[in-house]
This record gives C-alpha cells, sequence and structure tokens, in this order.
C-alpha cells in the first residue's frame, strides 16, 4: 500500500517503483519488528535500558521490604519485652526537644539511672525495655529514646571544651 507521497513521486518521475516498494516492506518490517541490524542495535539498547531500570525499582522495592521487615521486628522485640512501668514517681527525660514523663517506681528509676533500663518510643506513648532488648533495638536500626547505659557519642568541641573547664574547680560540698 503506497502512500500519496509515495504515489506523487512516481508520477513525477523522481522514484522507481523498485525503490518505492522497497520503502513500504522497510515500513512494513519495522511494524513487524524485523528491522534491519542497525535498528535491532538500538532496541538491544533500549532493553538494557529497561532492564536496567526495572532491576533499580526492584533494589527498590526490596530495600523498602526490608526496612518495614525491621521496624516490624522492633515493633515485637518491643512488645515482647517491654517492664510495666509501675509506681507514682515520675521520671521526666527530654525526647525530640521536649520534656516528657513517665510514672516509675523507685527500683525503676534506679534501673534508668544506672543504664539496666531503657525508654524506647512504643505507639502513641513510650516502654520500659532492658538494656538486653535494647541492644537488638539497635541493632535493627530502632530508636532508643533514653539510654544512661550507652555511652554518649561526644565530638571534637566538647573535648576542647573539657581542656578549657578543668582550670575552673568545683568544690565538692556544693548542692546543685
Amino acid at each position: 500500500m503506497r502512500n500519496p507521497l509515495q504515489e506523487q513521486l512516481l508520477k513525477a518521475g523522481l522514484a522507481k517503483k523498485q525503490q518505492v516498494d522497497a520503502a513500504a516492506r522497510a515500513l512494513e518490517r519495522q511494524r513487524d519488528g524485523k528491522a534491519p541490524p542497525a535498528q535491532k542495535i538500538d532496541a538491544d539498547k533500549l532493553l538494557a535500558e529497561r532492564a536496567e531500570r526495572d532491576r533499580a525499582l526492584a533494589a527498590e522495592r526490596n530495600a523498602k521490604a526490608r526496612e518495614q521487615e525491621l521496624r516490624a521486628q522492633v515493633r515485637v522485640i518491643v512488645e515482647t519485652h517491654k517492664v510495666a512501668p509501675q509506681g507514682e514517681l515520675p521520671y521526666r527525660f527530654v525526647d525530640g526537644g521536649k520534656i516528657k514523663e513517665i510514672l516509675v517506681s523507685e527500683q525503676q528509676r534506679k534501673l534508668l539511672a544506672n543504664g539496666a533500663l531503657v525508654i524506647a518510643p512504643h505507639d502513641s506513648g513510650y516502654a520500659l525495655l532492658p538494656s538486653a532488648a535494647a541492644a537488638m533495638v539497635y541493632e535493627r536500626g530502632g530508636a532508643i529514646t533514653l539510654d544512661h547505659g550507652k555511652p554518649a557519642a561526644r565530638d571534637a568541641s566538647d573535648a576542647s571544651d573539657d581542656e578549657h573547664y578543668k582550670r575552673f574547680v568545683v568544690p565538692d560540698d556544693l548542692i546543685w
């Protein structure tokens, strides 16, 4: 089947019937997928790009799935290891720049102070966890709000401040 342009070229004598038929066959091959080698290379390149994009998307999906799995594991650890806060002594701590409060007993307060218990976010509140469970939460990338047993990360400016303040002696009998 010829298009109007091909008919005009034939009538004007600018193209031969064989040239028009060859062009029509080339278009037919292109539609059927039997393209010449130069076009097949482009198609192979396109397929390789699609495969690479699909691999990247699959890796991203796998990473999101792994992240959700780790969050679910942290949730299960907190659920299974949480210690019920008992008592009426308020224990205040900072979370996200805000002061929060949880009611604990005197024994739990001592355990929190020496690092045997930690405070972790759970649902809309907080849960007390033993330090062993906190280690499992840390391994899975979970968040612990308060952990006195873990050494605080200090930067270089803190070290220079320590050197500066060593010159000033604070009396032992001073009560804050």
